[in-house]
């Protein structure tokens, strides 16, 4: 490609959710950089990053999303470059596979003169539409809960490392966290199909690292839902709910008959989290698990929240083996 030639368009869709009557889509417009996940050395790791964080997105373009029903959605990206869709459409179920899944395609309806675009301008996209075999959902974090971070390190300087300097091959998951997630979604009878939900703090710009990391492990597929990178930075009111709880209570609003097992660390914000959400629906919260953290002074704080508690059984973590015992107990494996 000649220097002065600009890198192709691509659309990357995330991951998402839905119901039989309605549609929802996130994603994100923007040049291909040629990230390629499998590259070592420092150099690469170093440039991969560089690249993911400084995405040349494509604003304001119109796409078209096209449903197998032949439906066809039509939406506008952002200033940063991302897409969202909401929409009523009906008999989606029908069009999904046995694990819930509904398939489509997005494309680029005003074609940029003189540009290239990827896979002739047809971007393949998922949303998950939970099985009505279905017996509960898992909503999860990610960082120190499934995958070694690092986030309770001094400066989060362990998070930079990992992030920047280990490919997403490379990175841990701790031990037994994918069989175990594998049980919950299969559940008792291990026919259920219960819907996996990874809501994360990382920005966007991490979305197929993450979703390689965990396809890599084998953990249960699941919508990927994190934040934009300028969030990050933006300026909270009091009162502002963190977006990992907006994230959540808009799952529970869009299933409204299901209970929900949540999944985190002890590292961070995700017991505070959880247990306001457990306080709005007591009757949905079916359990909370709390990774524990190697953190003296943020295990005591977290476990003074839990104390006397009764609104929903609260487990701190230790090994995966537990988390499973704990679970067969109930009878949600």
């Amino acid at each position: 490609m000649s220097f002065f030639q600009k890198d192709p368009l691509q659309i990357i869709c995330f991951d998402a959710y839905g119901t039989a009557s309605h549609f929802y889509l996130r994603g994100r417009a923007l040049e291909d950089e040629t990230i390629d996940l499998d590259k070592k050395g420092w150099f690469h790791l170093v440039l991969n990053t560089w690249k993911r964080f400084e995405s040349d997105e494509i604003k304001n373009i119109a796409l078209n999303i096209s449903l197998p029903n032949g439906t066809v959605l039509k939406t506008k990206t952002d200033h940063h470059g991302y897409f969202k869709v909401k929409a009523a459409v009906d008999d989606l179920g029908a069009f999904a596979n046995e694990e819930g899944w509904l398939s489509f395609e997005v494309a680029y309806d005003d074609i940029p003169l003189r540009r290239i675009i990827h896979q002739k301008n047809s971007f393949k996209g998922k949303i998950l539409i939970p099985s009505v075999k279905a017996n509960y959902g898992v909503i999860t974090d990610i960082d120190d809960t499934i995958l070694h971070t690092g986030v309770v390190s001094r400066l989060k300087w362990k998070v930079l490392y990992n992030t920047v300097f280990k490919t997403a091959k490379n990175r841990l998951p701790l031990i037994g966290a994918s069989e175990f997630y594998n049980q919950l979604h299969l559940g008792k009878t291990l026919e259920h199909a219960n819907p996996i939900f990874y809501v994360s703090h990382s920005p966007w710009n991490l979305y197929r690292y993450l979703d390689l990391f965990l396809r890599q492990n084998n953990f249960p597929k699941g919508p990927i839902l994190l934040r934009s990178f300028q969030s990050i930075f933006k300026r909270k009111s009091e009162g502002d709910k963190p977006q990992k709880q907006l994230e959540i209570l808009n799952i529970l609003d869009a299933y409204p008959d299901l209970g929900f097992i949540l999944i985190g660390d002890s590292g961070e914000r995700d017991a505070d989290i959880y247990k306001e959400i457990a306080a709005l629906f007591p009757d949905r919260i079916l359990a909370i698990y709390l990774r524990s953290v190697n953190h003296k002074r943020k295990m005591t704080r977290v476990k003074g929240l839990f104390e006397n508690y009764k609104t929903t059984p609260v487990l701190f973590v230790e090994n995966s083996n537990q988390a499973v015992a704990h679970a067969k107990a109930l009878g949600f494996i």
